[in-house]
């Protein structure tokens, strides 16, 4: 209340009112309330600082409070109070209030805490700054926006209905289905736990993502929960994730919030905003869809287009997928982020995964984080020998030939690599060379096909023709095959599990005769993003042998390889240090701490691939105001390819492709134009176009 009373105070100065009057003049109207606030705080500062940071950023973002000239000491210290004396004067503050409420957010000299009390109160400013004028247009426009989306509360018990007819109806007899019928019975009496962290550790084929999604439902049930918010490490499966929980709900299925990281909340002057894209702006649906990346980069984000959303993920149950594909390199942050929101914000957190790395180990006490994970999944050691289904062997050096020779060999089999480069060389090499059967998976595919591509793949695989795969990491995500073999470029062992678990997954061949190989690809070694969490498997293999390396003990050996050995301070660590809350007051680096904190270090960019004739009515839609940009983004998504950004570029500049309605969309939808660079078998050559790179992604 304090914040909002007090942030559009500069509005006072009598050159903003003479601005309403038609005068041009830029006015600063953020910093007088601040100064305002700092100056009444006496023995209250931190409170009084943590409401500055809000109102200084509530328009250019939070700042830091020290360090540059957007700081808010040489903000402050540089401001001459233009507001008369007389309005200075009237004003009645009181900050004790809030002084005790802060105190509830936080715990005793935990200046990280404090911090996300900070964020929050700066949410709900902008979100309903942002929510103000945009009812005072419409007013004055005559228009109206549709924000309304049902309370979860109001929906539980037909969306529980739903789910549970829909596992009803899942095929029951074979030998695993039984057995996730017992996980998933398991996994939901822990609903009526008490909320906060829990893990969820069932290997692949377990049946963790629905199990998952009825944990969330009972429990939000039973305590209240606002909304649930399913976070997704990879692009490449939110679509496929979010079209399994809609085929859920049926018709209530429109319920469901994709928030894809290609759909930029943040552009100006679109012509049309659909309801869709409001909730990307505040998620305010009851059950979103999102990228780990959208998740943690908002939750740390300066920016109030981005900010914006924090309080209504506050009350939320949060399901992370692939736990383990968490940034090692900001692993600290994340955590405490998570354990800040599960101990003041009324969240569950429900770290899910295959391979569960020790997040609630004592290593993590040094970083001052003792979290207590409370497992669902019923005895997850004998769940990974139970679910066992295929054996890892050491295949030593592998060049291409060897591969090629290799899947000569296998009616049936699958190469996993570790780029996309290296994987559309083995297909060419294979495709020179006659096999039958051959098939490329790579995200150089745009999503639909690649659909279309995998559904050919359980048809080959079910009917016993000739299928031998080349792909790329891609198909750890998430998508579920079943081959007789595979062979796996040396990685981090959560992808060899993953991979695995592609490997006889439906349990109906022999364990002894269904292997993954894992290979050293001498003309492809890792890149260097891979090259430390190889090197851990191979420390690992060393001890325990390829055998053993689905064995809990070696994943948990391995876990540790690749984030205790490397310390805190190399995770991330000194980012929590860095917001201190002492005696005399505060020091947030909220901006600094905005522009380290990146999940992606190489941001990708969308080309659209308009091939098939929905994609081209989706682009003539462009060029028609009325239609939300939002609406065709998302329609799109099933058409878009993700390349590096100098790619990008040179494509456009060389005029492989372009913007479409510049003038309506800005340069949000950049489309191909140059057909023959995607090929059906391959996807798109942007090489080809003069981008020249190493081929990782």
């Amino acid at each position: 209340g304090v914040a909002g009373a007090f942030h559009d105070f500069g509005k006072y100065d009598p050159a903003f009112q003479r601005r309403l009057s038609g005068d041009k003049a830029a006015v600063d109207h953020s910093t007088a309330g601040a100064h305002l606030l700092l100056g009444r705080a006496g023995a209250m500062p931190h409170a009084a600082e943590i409401l500055a940071h809000a109102i200084l950023g509530h328009h250019a973002g939070l700042p830091d409070k020290t360090g540059s000239e957007a700081a808010m000491d040489r903000r402050i210290a540089g401001f001459r109070n233009p507001i008369p004396a007389a309005i200075t004067a009237a004003q009645q503050i009181d900050l004790a209030p809030l002084l005790t409420e802060l105190a509830a957010k936080m715990r005793k000299g935990n200046g990280f805490d404090a911090s996300v009390a900070g964020r929050m109160i700066f949410s709900c400013l902008v979100d309903a700054d942002y929510k103000d004028t945009e009812a005072f247009y419409d007013k004055l426009e005559g228009r109206q926006h549709d924000r309304d989306w049902p309370a979860l509360s109001d929906i539980l018990p037909d969306l529980r209905a739903r789910f549970a007819a829909h596992m009803a109806g899942l095929p029951q007899g074979g030998e695993l289905n039984p057995l996730r019928r017992d996980i998933l019975a398991h996994i939901r009496n822990g609903a009526a736990l008490s909320p906060g962290l829990f893990t969820l550790t069932v290997p692949t084929g377990g049946g963790k993502t629905l199990a998952s999604l009825g944990f969330a439902l009972d429990h939000a049930a039973a305590h209240g929960h606002r909304r649930i918010i399913y976070a997704i490490p990879y692009t490449s499966i939110i679509d496929q994730t979010a079209a399994s929980f809609r085929e859920v709900f049926g018709d209530k299925g429109n319920l469901v919030l994709e928030h894809h990281s290609s759909i930029d909340e943040e552009r100006p002057g679109q012509q049309g905003r659909d309801k869709a894209r409001l909730a990307m702006e505040d998620w305010a649906a009851p059950i979103v869809v999102t990228t780990n990346v959208q998740l943690f980069e908002s939750l740390f984000a300066a920016r109030p287009s981005r900010a914006r959303k924090l309080h209504n993920i506050a009350g939320s149950i949060i399901i992370l997928d692939e736990a383990q594909a968490l940034p090692r390199e900001l692993l600290m942050p994340v955590l405490r982020m998570l354990d800040t929101l599960a101990v003041h914000y009324g969240c569950t957190i429900v770290l899910c995964t295959a391979t569960q790395p020790a997040f609630d180990s004592a290593q993590l006490k040094e970083g001052g984080l003792p979290l207590a994970g409370r497992e669902l999944a019923p005895d997850p050691v004998g769940l990974a020998r139970k679910l066992r289904r295929a054996r890892i062997v050491d295949g030593g050096d592998m060049d291409d030939p060897a591969l090629v020779a290799a899947l000569r060999d296998s009616p049936q089999g699958m190469v996993i690599v570790n780029s996309r480069k290296h994987a559309l060389e083995l297909f060419q090499t294979a495709r020179s060379e006659g096999l039958e059967g051959l098939i490329h998976l790579t995200t150089r595919q745009y999503p639909a096909h690649r659909r279309r591509i995998i559904a050919d793949i359980r048809k080959r695989l079910a009917e016993g023709r000739f299928c031998r795969l080349i792909a790329t990491s891609l198909i750890e995500a998430g998508v579920d095959l079943d081959f007789p073999k595979g062979w796996r470029a040396e990685a981090g062992l959560d992808s060899i599990v993953q991979s695995a678990g592609r490997v006889n997954r439906e349990g109906k061949r022999p364990v002894e005769d269904s292997t993954l190989t894992v290979f050293h690809a001498p003309e492809y070694p890792p890149h260097r993003q891979i090259e430390h969490l190889a090197e851990a498997t191979r420390v690992t293999a060393g001890k325990f042998g390829h055998e053993s390396l689905l064995e809990t003990d070696a994943i948990s050996h391995w876990f540790n390889q690749v984030y205790w050995t490397r310390g805190i301070a190399r995770m991330g660590q000194p980012m929590v240090d860095a917001f201190v809350c002492g005696k005399t007051g505060t020091n947030f680096p909220y901006r600094k701490t905005a522009e380290k904190f990146r999940m992606i270090d190489s941001p990708m960019v969308p080309v659209i691939v308009a091939v098939e004739d929905a994609a081209r009515k989706e682009i003539e839609k462009l060029t028609i105001p009325e239609i939300p940009s939002g609406a065709i983004a998302r329609a799109m998504q099933s058409f878009t390819v993700q390349v590096p950004e100098q790619a990008r570029a040179l494509l456009v500049a060389n005029g492989h492709a372009h913007f479409h309605a510049p003038h309506l969309r800005g340069d949000q939808f950049c489309v191909l134009e140059t057909g023959s660079l995607y090929r059906p078998e391959t996807g798109l050559h942007w090489e080809e176009a003069g981008y020249i790179g190493d081929g990782v992604w």
